[in-house]
């Protein structure tokens, strides 16, 4: 499962991106259409950014999800 993550900065063929407050970097060499800052990405194992995905579905999956990780902890 690909949680969309938000990017926060861009250095070249490079992006750090941010999800439930942790943040990493990522290659964009995949992405077929340049990216912005603040746009969503899926991000494949190894660290792959592949997808661009639309804000209000990004920020959909992040409550559902978030909403699975507040269940499992109570």
């Amino acid at each position: 499962m690909a949680i969309p993550s938000r990017i926060v900065a861009i250095d070249g063929d490079m992006a750090t991106v941010e999800a439930f407050g942790r943040q990493r970097h990522v290659s964009l060499l995949l992405m077929q259409h340049p990216v912005r800052l603040g746009d969503y990405l899926l991000i494949q194992a190894g660290g792959f950014a592949y997808e661009c995905v639309a804000p209000d579905r990004a920020l959909e999956t992040l409550a559902i999800l978030d909403g699975i990780v507040d269940h499992a902890e109570n």
